[in-house]
């Protein structure tokens, strides 16, 4: 009898043990198991330096989603940044996205201001306004040669 309760506790700390691995990794990796409660847009940027999939999109300071992938569009030589939004916020059609950075050094997000006037987007539709990041290393190299005008 000792043996079988020794062989259960034992089951029983290593099933704990692999549900714990796969809730973490679940986690960790952004990935949905039961279905996404989120949505697809899109965003064109002249450059989206620094960006990767799996950064943060903030909408008013908080995070509402995540960008899912990045390619090139050729016809219009334009970064096509593929942002997941949760379900339920709306976007208008004069709604802004920003490539920011977080503190000076920091990751890039992509922050979206919703806009507030005309017609709602509708998943997959794009977001024609847009700001590109603002390159550090271009601002120091433009100061430090003098091609920025000092007033």
């Amino acid at each position: 009898m000792k043996k079988y309760s020794k062989e259960t506790t034992v089951g029983v700390f290593i099933l704990l043990g692999l549900v714990s691995v796969v809730y973490m990794a679940v986690k960790l990796g952004n990935v949905s198991l039961f279905g996404e409660d989120s949505y697809v847009m899109y965003a064109r940027f002249n450059k989206v330096t620094g960006l990767r999939i799996g950064n943060p999109v903030n909408m008013m300071g908080l995070k509402v989603g995540r960008v899912s992938a990045l390619s090139v569009d050729q016809e219009k030589q334009k970064a096509v940044v593929e942002l997941r939004i949760q379900k339920g916020l709306k976007i208008y059609d004069d709604a802004i996205a920003a490539i920011k950075t977080e503190g000076l050094i920091g990751d890039k997000y992509v922050d979206v201001d919703a806009g507030g006037g005309g017609d709602l987007l509708k998943p997959g539709d794009t977001i024609i306004e847009t700001v590109s990041p603002v390159d550090l290393g271009d601002l120091i190299g433009k100061y430090a040669f003098g091609s920025v005008d000092k007033k």
